[in-house]
């Protein structure tokens, strides 16, 4: 069985963006090949392929495999190194100051920290859900994550954190409550009450990306009311952010979705308060050097007067260290 090789370097990743290069390795990834098979198969001179093949083997995506000689006549064969490439590569400003990456729940208090700590830091937000952004955390394509797992026994984050890290040391740092519920157009015109008024007829539903705490929470509650999602209309209709979900129902695209109450607050919509959760801080210790400025900022006054200047948001336990 092949394997797949994560290309991180960016000068590999860089020499496939020649279309040329792309198809030679992809033909060898399926099968051994020498020089004038290539030729004849992308309808081009030996000379031509050899050159490209130089350059694939100099940055170890190709290698030699066999050598057949038959008579005067001597065949080298070229395969590709791994079955399949998976290209991951994130392309950072050049800057004097550290690049911090955050990945994971899209949150409204760490979009205001990034400008409060820019003269030390330049923070960057990827959101993609609270479980990739560990995932991501995991791999290495960001520094720090935030999340709102909520797991069967009632704890927030801890118990997904030790299930994907059991072998590294890691931080847990309260970031702040939230309250999350129902965002409705301006004056409820569809009178929506409840979770399970999401799935009446013609009620449009805006939803959150998998993996994502809300959506988890989401489909955890319509099993439990025993609701099936192909009875919401919008189920599949996926955004990434609260403030996406807010912004189509304020232009009256969508009638409901569930989000943060500062979200609602921002785009002028009614809110049906359902739940208050905790959202934290997720980073490796190793890391706890580079975000020294992000993490000082959580103990400052201007922090959480900032904070609890957001609709729904408490800064209660910001700061706080929770133990694992």
């Amino acid at each position: 069985m092949d394997n797949i090789q994560t290309l991180r370097a960016f000068d590999q990743i860089k020499l496939l963006a020649d279309s040329h290069r792309m198809q030679i390795l992809r033909l060898l990834m399926a099968q051994p090949a020498t020089l004038t098979h290539l030729a004849r198969t992308l309808k081009r001179s030996p000379a031509w392929i050899r050159h490209h093949i130089k350059t694939l083997e100099s940055a170890s995506l190709v290698e030699m495999v066999e050598v057949r000689t038959t008579g005067k006549v001597t065949e080298k064969f070229y395969r590709a190194k791994a079955g399949a490439l998976l290209l991951q590569e994130i392309i950072l400003p050049k800057t004097r100051k550290p690049v911090i990456i955050f990945s994971g729940s899209h949150d409204l208090a760490i979009e205001g920290i990034a400008g409060h700590i820019t003269k030390y830091v330049a923070l960057l937000n990827l959101p993609v859900g609270s479980l990739d952004g560990l995932v991501n955390l995991r791999q290495g394509l960001c520094q720090v994550s935030g999340s709102h797992l909520l797991d069967e026994s009632g704890e927030y984050n801890t118990p997904t954190v030790r299930r994907l890290f059991p072998d590294r040391e890691m931080e847990v740092v309260t970031l702040a409550n939230r309250t999350q519920g129902l965002m409705l157009a301006g004056g409820n015109p569809k009178g929506l009450k409840r979770i399970a008024d999401i799935a009446r007829t013609k009620i449009r539903f805006v939803n959150r990306n998998a993996g994502s705490g809300t959506r988890l929470w989401l489909d955890r509650e319509l099993k439990r009311l025993a609701i099936s999602s192909e009875k919401i209309n919008g189920y599949d209709h996926v955004v990434k952010t609260h403030s996406d979900a807010a912004s189509l129902i304020e232009a009256g695209k969508a009638d409901v979705s569930l989000g943060l109450q500062a979200a609602a607050h921002q785009h002028h919509l009614d809110f049906i308060p359902l739940f208050e959760e905790r959202y934290d801080l997720v980073l490796p210790r190793e890391n706890e050097k580079a975000l020294t400025p992000l993490l000082d900022y959580l103990q400052t006054a201007a922090f959480r007067t900032e904070l609890n200047m957001l609709t729904g948001y408490s800064s209660f336990h910001s700061g706080k260290q929770i133990s694992l």
